[in-house]
């Protein structure tokens, strides 16, 4: 890509920078803004919006199976305005919607303000999301997240073909997710076809549609060795790609029992995980997904910590470091 600033582009370019803006010539913006085959491809730095912002969602699963009445009034108090519903084994907010029934749920969802942003389905797996994507697009919903499917642990131009041929199986369910409106996210998840950051970028060249994208958790990634600086560089590299970032790092682990102190390591600010590249590179793309504060406490299905009100200020904790960060950049 050439994409030329004459002298005279260049003098306006440092003046609009001096005001926090920035400027391109058309024909270099949409080439820029089309890489991939998509508006929703890479944007540089350079046109990065000067009000950034992280659009927060909660994760019901966040506070374990405690009752959906008690989850919804903490939207707000997170700084989110939509939620994240987990089924089981994480939390059984969607087994409870099932349970009152999509009426009442939108009700309670109405009277705190509150919108439905994504269900979480891992359970249904990437092949069997239709029906659902209908509950979803019903509730206002925008996004349904899962995992890959495919061999586990290749490596180069096995990868690719395997990345490939789960890209042109997907190709149904994405025509179904735009009917419906919404989009797939696709989470790296630990022991997956979609799991190193070379299937994530084969991911989205060989998906290009803007239905279906990646749901980003650096927690699985710091297990492959990825550092702060590798993560930036992949966020750069799917751009708006990413549809679900999860502000989570691996600290000590989710698997084995440990003291909450230790547990608690996995969350933005506690563990070892400068988050302060990463949130370059989000704004950098102008990232405009969802991110949720996230964690996975052991054993699956318990809050975080025992109580809805403590869980709420610990994801406030969380994003009051992310904030910080932020507003240095």
């Amino acid at each position: 890509m050439n994409c030329k600033i004459n002298s005279s582009q260049k003098q306006n370019l440092a003046k609009r920078e001096s005001i926090g803006q920035s400027t391109l010539s058309r024909r270099c913006f949409i080439k820029l803004t089309t890489i991939g085959g998509t508006s929703a491809g890479f944007i540089p730095c350079a046109l990065a919006k000067a009000g950034f912002k992280l659009n927060y969602i909660l994760s019901s699963s966040m506070y374990g199976t405690l009752p959906l009445g008690n989850i919804i009034p903490e939207v707000q108090k997170t700084g989110a305005e939509t939620i994240d519903i987990w089924p089981r084994v994480h939390g059984n907010q969607r087994e409870q919607m099932e349970e009152m029934g999509h009426g009442p749920f939108a009700s309670l969802l109405q009277r705190h303000n509150v919108r439905l942003g994504c269900i979480t389905r891992y359970d249904l797996g990437p092949f069997k999301l239709q029906p659902e994507m209908n509950v979803c697009a019903k509730l206002g919903g925008k996004l349904l997240v899962c995992g890959g499917s495919g061999p586990k642990g290749l490596e180069g131009n096995e990868l690719k073909a395997a990345v490939k041929a789960f890209a042109e199986k997907m190709k149904p369910h994405i025509a179904a997710a735009e009917a419906a409106g919404i989009a797939i996210g696709i989470e790296n998840h630990g022991n997956n076809l979609i799991d190193t950051p070379d299937s994530l970028k084969w991911f989205v060249e060989f998906a290009p549609s803007k239905n279906i994208g990646v749901a980003m958790a650096p927690y699985h990634l710091e297990t492959l060795g990825q550092t702060a600086g590798d993560l930036a560089k992949l966020i750069r590299s799917l751009g708006n790609r990413i549809v679900m970032f999860y502000a989570w790092q691996h600290g000590m682990g989710c698997h084995k029992k440990l003291p909450k102190k230790q547990e608690l390591l996995q969350m933005p600010g506690r563990g070892k995980l400068d988050f302060t590249p990463i949130l370059q590179a989000l704004k950098a793309v102008n990232y405009t997904g969802y991110t949720s504060i996230f964690m996975h406490p052991v054993p699956r299905g318990i809050p975080i910590l025992p109580t809805a009100a403590e869980t709420t200020v610990e994801i406030n904790r969380a994003r009051t470091y992310l904030q910080a960060r932020l507003g240095k950049i």
